[in-house]
């Protein structure tokens, strides 16, 4: 998936202080180690361990509610992926949905899917039964090309 743009970014920052909430130095740093870590899929905790390094006095409740207020504010989303971690992700404008992901079974590699591939499906699925889809989510399991090459030799 591609950065956060500048403009993104700018944006994003004036809707927090649009929305009534300060940019703090905490938050700026959270949201920057998001940023930077985009497609990484981090958890809460490793968020925490991420800003720790450049903010040595943050707290993990402090990350964990700039997480959820980052969430409700719609700038990332909450993912599972079967591994009892819930994992964060930036969302960007010119997304419809959330994109998909193949999740290795045998290392824990995520790999993105461009593209939303669900398009026809959701538009029988709305058309068969009166029904209008906001967001799907979907998660492939099986094994990447790394391991599937480590596992023959």
């Amino acid at each position: 998936m591609s950065k956060l743009s500048p403009q993104e970014k700018d944006k994003f920052k004036i809707n927090l202080k649009e929305k009534g909430y300060k940019l703090t130095p905490q938050r700026r740093a959270i949201v920057d180690i998001i940023i930077e870590n985009e497609g990484n899929h981090l958890t809460v905790e490793e968020i925490y361990d991420e800003v720790k390094k450049e903010c040595p006095e943050i707290g993990l409740a402090t990350v964990y509610r700039t997480v959820q207020l980052l969430d409700e504010l719609g700038v990332i989303c909450k993912i599972s992926l079967n591994d009892a971690c819930n994992r964060y992700e930036l969302i960007h404008e010119y997304e419809n949905h959330q994109h998909h992901h193949l999740i290795c079974s045998e290392c824990g590699k995520i790999i993105e899917v461009e593209g939303d591939l669900l398009d026809s499906l959701e538009n029988s699925i709305e058309e068969k039964y009166n029904f209008f889809v906001k967001n799907h989510s979907v998660k492939f399991f099986g094994v990447c090309s790394d391991c599937s090459k480590n596992s023959r030799q």
